[in-house]
């Protein structure tokens, strides 16, 4: 019945002895590391200073990491966060032990309205317009959003539905002996196919079109997280009561306003 299914039971990382490096914070740290080397070529080709491009990814870092560690708090779990709310922000749990845990709960919805209000302040510092901004940003976020799942798979977490049949990966950790679909791979290669359009999209002079570009990444980013959340086990009980799960519902207000960025881009295009 699972002659087909690949069998996933990886470390959760590299064990330094006191510590363990988990892969989900090297992947996070892949992602970063990625960002800045995309964004330095961007931003320089684009006429950003090196003291600019700094200030950018200090803006892009905290606002990654404020937006979805609140998001998912707000958006997940607020029913426990709202009676502990020095744990949203510290990396620890009070109760019913002390204990440092780390950030365990880490959102991606909340990451983007992070980034996002980052950008509007980053905007106002340099002096450029924030959409112009966004369209450089998101082509480092479309390749950051690859590496982010990958380390979701590897630490098994947003996980698939069975697939019912013997093709899919068996997530052992889990203590399972049926095949998942691998949703977070699924996830992953469609942001990667994001990314190299707005790579050649941008190479050919669509970056020019202010909103052009992001409008493209929202709809089509949000998309992609919509349907492959039918693939997907709901992450929270309160979810199965819901016609659409809280990560479908929390895309569609991204995929309609990158439709109206994009109408807009195409508008001023036209007058140009």
């Amino acid at each position: 019945m699972t002659t087909l299914a690949i069998l996933w039971d990886p470390a959760l990382g590299i064990d330094l002895g006191v510590y363990t490096l988990r892969f989900y914070s090297l992947m996070w740290f892949a992602a970063f590391i990625c960002g800045v080397w995309l964004m330095t070529r961007v931003g320089r080709r684009d006429g950003l200073t090196d003291d600019q491009l700094t200030a950018m990814l200090f803006y892009v870092f905290f606002g990654t990491l404020i937006g979805a560690r609140l998001g998912h708090c707000v958006f997940y779990e607020w029913g426990y966060y709202k009676d502990h709310l020095l744990e949203m922000i510290l990396p620890v749990q009070f109760s019913p032990t002390f204990r440092i845990t780390g950030y365990e709960g880490l959102a991606s919805h909340g990451a983007a309205i992070g980034i996002v209000v980052a950008m509007l302040l980053f905007a106002r510092k340099v002096k450029k317009p924030f959409l112009w901004v966004m369209d450089r940003l998101c082509m480092a976020v479309a390749l950051g959003g690859v590496f982010i799942r990958l380390g979701n798979f590897f630490n098994s977490e947003i996980i698939g539905k069975p697939t019912g049949s013997s093709f899919g990966v068996i997530f052992k950790r889990l203590g399972e002996d049926f095949p998942r679909h691998p949703a977070q791979l699924y996830e992953a290669f469609g942001y990667l196919i994001l990314f190299f359009v707005l790579w050649v999209l941008y190479k050919k002079g669509y970056g020019q079109k202010v909103g052009f570009l992001f409008g493209i990444f929202l709809i089509a980013l949000f998309t992609i997280r919509f349907v492959i959340e039918f693939f997907k086990e709901n992450q929270v009980a309160f979810e199965d009561a819901l016609p659409l799960n809280m990560g479908q519902l929390l895309s569609i207000p991204f995929i309609l306003a990158g439709g109206v960025i994009l109408y807009f881009a195409q508008k001023q295009s036209h007058k140009l």
